[in-house]
């Protein structure tokens, strides 16, 4: 697919997408819980889709529940999941090209005693696995990698000892797999100790899911996890997807830059480790206004943007959003945590630096923090997701402002979070063309 955004003016108000973040753990927790969930606002991104073929593949029954929006389109208004736990189907499993899905479900599918082999697609099978090859011993589970990529090859059951201890620095995702894994196994006065965890957001967010669900996890600032004694679950458990502060992110720079527009669907209570998007977005002086059924984000005048600094160590992956925002304010933005981009769908580091170079736009990379050079004009031109839903965002964001349209080459990389991106941007006023 190849999109063309056009410079343009935005208005009017847009529902965020629902959280992947928080559809996938509910996916997990809803084949771990034994009897009846009900998921409200589910998301079906590519991501969404996958967690959703995964619990078929490892036991549990999806029925969906159809309604009509607003645009007289048909969308998914619940799921039902029936499960009785991990039993797996056949001997394989596909997590697509999550990074959460393959490191959540890896340890959850390890619960069973059957031998099962774990596939992912695209950029997956580029991305280190090493984590499971070094910790499933210890846990009693057989594994066979591909020098630490995948395929794996795992058979358990999953053995929860009394205290492990795991390396968080890479991805917390490995330790939400084992959270949700050690919760469902009943492994009470069982201990998890982290060293150096990253990303603690989202570490509260796995946590907020097991305990909506009725498990009970304890821990010492985010480094001795502890599983405590609980009451049986429910045995009918419904649970809301909240809004997602990652897809939100872009429509709310987007609404910064050339708004003004509303952002509706979002919790400000919300545990999403990007909702710290709010706070870059103050550090630049955007105009916000928080309203009763939104966010009311940019003015008719951008001109007093300027230049931030912003720590996104624990949510990088708020630089594509940033980096678009940053192209417009006056002056240079630093944002740090450039060592967490390397592992993602690109080397997102590059990848930024390479594509918004074609339009004009100077990044240099120094150490842990990229510095964007911003105010001067963004150029029309011809760019490459490299396969990256957030970079094709940011892109589509950054063409805003520019001075002629931007043509975003393997633009369906968008799939994989947030599907209706270009379609909520004509919504809100852009000219986007789709080939």
């Amino acid at each position: 697919m190849i999109a063309t955004v056009f410079p343009g003016k935005l208005n009017g108000a847009q529902v965020a997408p629902a959280s992947k973040s928080s559809m996938q753990r509910a996916c997990a927790a809803a084949l771990l819980h034994v009897g009846e969930t009900t998921i409200l606002n589910p998301g079906h991104s590519n991501d969404d889709l996958a967690a959703l073929e995964v619990i078929q593949k490892l036991g549990a029954t999806v029925e969906m529940h159809n309604a009509i929006n607003e645009q007289g389109a048909t969308i998914v208004e619940s799921l039902t999941i029936l499960s009785k736990g991990v039993q797996p189907i056949g001997p394989e499993m596909n997590c697509g090209e999550s990074g959460l899905g393959i490191r959540m479900f890896t340890p959850i599918a390890a619960l069973s005693n059957q031998s099962i082999t774990i596939q992912g697609k695209g950029s997956l099978v580029k991305r280190p696995m090493h984590f499971f090859d070094e910790i499933f011993p210890a846990l009693g589970v057989k594994i066979a990698s591909q020098n630490g990529f995948l395929p794996i090859q795992i058979q358990g059951p999953l053995q929860a000892p009394n205290s492990i201890t795991v390396d968080g620095s890479l991805s917390s995702q490995f330790l939400t797999g084992l959270l949700m894994a050690y919760a469902a196994s009943g492994a009470q006065n069982a201990e998890i100790n982290v060293i150096d965890l990253k990303s603690k957001p989202y570490i509260d967010l796995t946590l907020a899911v097991l305990h909506s669900f009725g498990w009970k996890v304890q821990h010492d600032n985010y480094t001795h996890f502890r599983f405590l004694p609980h009451a049986p679950l429910k045995d009918k458990i419904q649970y809301t997807v909240e809004g997602d502060w990652s897809g939100a992110a872009f429509l709310l720079v987007a609404g910064a830059i050339a708004g003004p527009i509303k952002v509706k669907g979002l919790q400000m209570n919300s545990t999403q480790a990007d909702k710290a998007v709010m706070q870059a977005l103050q550090n630049a002086n955007v105009s916000i206004a928080l309203e009763e059924d939104g966010i009311q984000i940019g003015s008719t005048d951008d001109a007093a943007l300027r230049a931030f600094e912003f720590d996104a160590t624990d949510c990088p992956d708020l630089f594509p959003p940033l980096v678009a925002l940053a192209s417009v304010c006056i002056g240079v933005s630093e944002i740090k945590g450039v060592s967490r981009l390397a592992h993602k769908e690109s080397d997102r580091g590059k990848t930024l630096q390479v594509e918004f170079e074609k339009m004009g736009v100077q990044i240099d990379l120094e150490g842990d923090i990229m510095k964007i050079h911003g105010g001067d004009e963004i150029k029309s031109a011809t760019v490459f997701s490299q396969h990256d839903h957030r970079i094709a965002m940011a892109c589509g964001v950054a063409a805003l402002k520019a001075n002629g349209p931007v043509v975003i080459t393997e633009a369906a990389a968008i799939n994989k979070s947030y599907t209706d991106f270009f379609e909520h941007l004509r919504q809100l006023g852009a000219k986007v063309d789709i080939a």
